[in-house]
């Protein structure tokens, strides 16, 4: 940890001070008089952990490069007050008037806490349900649809795999990872019915050797093709590979780690969501709330195509791929069973992306080998 970090997170001497100057914040426009308006990125764990985090720092890289937009960032900061104390340090000590907390975690108390208390700073939390009305104005929520990237990544495995039997290592329970979850076994099905997905939850976002464990376990019960919702999944790709197994990515690409048994993955694009919350803030227009997009709107990607691929996986993903380019194919559909035999969507009834039922999900589908 660098001094910068340990000063920031132990900013405290200064709160006397800071208090009259919030008073002034609360009355100052939106748009900065200076020429340059500095962003906060803050990060669960590292930079380059090839995954959630490698994401979010690679689209902040693109960000120093805008005009007018100074980059601060810390990494490796956990879901609990030390992110109040580096939000606040990057406020107090950086003059931050925008900031990107990324994790999941850091939402609900952190961030609310902290933009009750900087009323002229802007808060985008990355995944979190902001409700107008409920949550201050100066905070928002954005996300993408990852699930359309994680569906395609369903088909190929469905089309690569010999044993019918796909694994996928989850950190929790949550509705976003179910919501991968489902739509991944939801592709792999459209291409053979009798295609199950075994699910491991691990307990947290970041934990190495229960995911190695994990990994090891599934494919000794014949499973062929792994995905995951974890922070970093370079241990799962690579203890995969080592098994003679395939893999699907997340976040960003891990081909590189494993270039024969990676085919494909669902990648981020945060850059598109930043520049839209940037833009925003610098022409001092009102903060959005609440931002979501999928693979149309660029917030999200695929990874290229591993050379394993087959031809018929990518002819079949290519087509489900441009129809949800053009808007025209939505993944949750009834009829709808959980894994438990009971209809969750009706027959002839379907979500958009934008529902807010998708947002609260706690079921995992026919298919599915697990609880949650």
């Amino acid at each position: 940890m660098t001094t910068k970090h340990w000063n920031r997170r132990d900013w405290i001497k200064s709160a006397g001070a800071l208090g009259a100057g919030l008073t002034t914040a609360v009355h100052a426009p939106w748009a900065l008089a200076q020429s340059t308006m500095t962003v906060g990125f803050i990060y669960v764990g590292a930079r380059d952990d090839f995954g959630y985090n490698q994401a979010h720092a690679q689209a902040a890289a693109q960000v120093k490069a805008m005009a007018g937009v100074k980059v601060v960032e810390e990494e490796s900061v956990p879901e609990t007050q030390a992110v109040q104390k580096s939000m606040q340090g990057m406020i107090s000590q950086d003059g931050a008037k925008l900031l990107f907390p990324t994790s999941f975690g850091y939402f609900n108390p952190h961030v609310l806490a902290l933009a009750a208390k900087n009323p002229g700073v802007r808060f985008a939390h990355c995944g979190g349900l902001w409700t107008e009305g409920k949550h201050p104005a100066n905070a928002g929520s954005f996300f993408g649809y990852i699930d359309e990237a994680q569906y395609l990544n369903g088909v190929v495995a469905g089309h690569m795999s010999k044993s019918k039997k796909l694994g996928f290592i989850a950190a929790k329970p949550i509705p976003q990872v179910l919501r991968n979850i489902n739509a991944f076994t939801m592709g792999a099905r459209s291409v053979n019915p009798k295609i199950t997905t075994a699910v491991i939850f691990t307990g947290d976002w970041s934990l190495p050797v229960k995911e190695a464990e994990a990994t090891n376990s599934l494919a000794d019960q014949g499973v062929d093709v792994f995905t995951m919702h974890v922070d970093g999944p370079k241990v799962i790709v690579e203890t995969a590979a080592r098994r003679g197994k395939m893999v699907c990515g997340y976040h960003a690409s891990q081909a590189k780690l494993a270039p024969q048994a990676y085919l494909t993955g669902a990648e981020w694009n945060w850059v598109t969501a930043y520049k839209q919350i940037i833009d925003a803030a610098k022409a001092g227009k009102p903060h959005p709330n609440f931002i979501r997009g999928g693979l149309k709107d660029g917030f999200v990607k695929t990874s290229a195509y591993g050379p394993a691929v087959s031809e018929a996986a990518r002819k079949n993903a290519d087509a489900i791929k441009a129809k949800m380019l053009k808007g025209g194919f939505d993944i949750f559909a009834g009829e709808l069973k959980d894994n438990a035999g009971k209809v969750v969507i009706a027959k002839g009834k379907s979500y958009t992306q934008t529902a807010i039922e998708l947002e609260n999900m706690n079921y995992l589908v026919e298919g599915v080998i697990g609880k949650v």
